[in-house]
């Protein structure tokens, strides 16, 4: 018998159920990116911190499911299937390179439209939504792309070098920079959430320095963390990344008197 088709199941991925966990972190991949992206960050996180690894449609299992090429309604989506878990527990965003301004799009939602504010938005190798800019990426021809992504290494090796693993998943690709470039900030409330910026320091779209712009908009904290490596330092820094998701969260939960194990 089929499980039923669900919100949940169509956006989220968990990868190490853990139903008593006391904060569920949705984590947001980058443009091109799976929720399969995740599964070594959840992996390493501890028994009360729950990933849920959102899946994009135009992908892996959701390969047949047309592609949102606009980060706001890429986030409403995404918002409108989260909206039954927040009353279970408390709600943490992680977003990398596209998926930090679809994070802080949702932060904005949770906090304007349902008055929950996230534990912390972990926003990773992304510029400001305030400091913005696009490079044209997704108006170059394939072999234009995919020489983006071999300069930033944001897609599996294997995918590169299999012609027709990669003609599959350029669409998804193309509209994922097509979603990220044409991004457009409308100013608004900072957040009330603590912001936690991550970067690689060599990575070559965006500078540590530019992460610091992420400060303007939160009237919460904000602090940056700068892990070696390029724009997928996750990939190598992962046991470090998930300290540091797990360290805040502990931090954050004792201030409201629920403890991280």
């Amino acid at each position: 018998m089929a499980l039923p088709v669900t919100d949940e199941s169509l956006w989220f991925r968990r990868f190490h159920p853990r139903p008593e966990a006391e904060v569920g972190l949705v984590c947001l991949p980058h443009a091109g990116g799976a929720a399969s992206f995740y599964f070594p960050i959840s992996e390493l996180l501890p028994p009360s911190v729950e990933a849920l690894a959102v899946q994009y449609p135009g992908r892996q299992d959701r390969r047949h499911d047309a592609p949102i090429e606009d980060i706001h309604e890429l986030a409403r989506e995404i918002y409108e299937a989260l909206k039954p878990l927040t009353a279970h527990r408390p709600i943490a965003l992680f977003g990398h390179s596209m998926g930090a301004s679809v994070g802080f799009e949702l932060a904005r939602l949770l906090e304007g439209e349902l008055g929950t504010v996230p534990v912390a938005l972990f926003a990773s190798g992304r510029p400001a939504p305030s400091h913005h800019r696009s490079l044209g990426i997704h108006r170059r021809d394939d072999a234009g792309l995919i020489a983006e992504l071999q300069l930033v290494s944001g897609t599996d090796s294997r995918i590169l070098g299999d012609a027709e693993l990669l003609r599959l998943a350029l669409p998804a690709i193309r509209s994922d920079y097509k979603a990220a470039e044409t991004y457009e900030y409308r100013p608004g409330a900072r957040l009330a959430c603590d912001i936690v910026g991550l970067a690689g320091d060599s990575d070559v779209r965006v500078a540590a320095p530019e992460m610091a712009g992420w400060r303007e908009h939160t009237s919460g904290s904000f602090r940056l963390e700068v892990f070696s490596g390029g724009h997928f330092y996750l990939g190598e820094q992962k046991a470090a990344v998930a300290g540091v998701i797990t360290d805040t969260l502990r931090a954050a939960t004792a201030r409201t008197r629920r403890p991280i194990d």
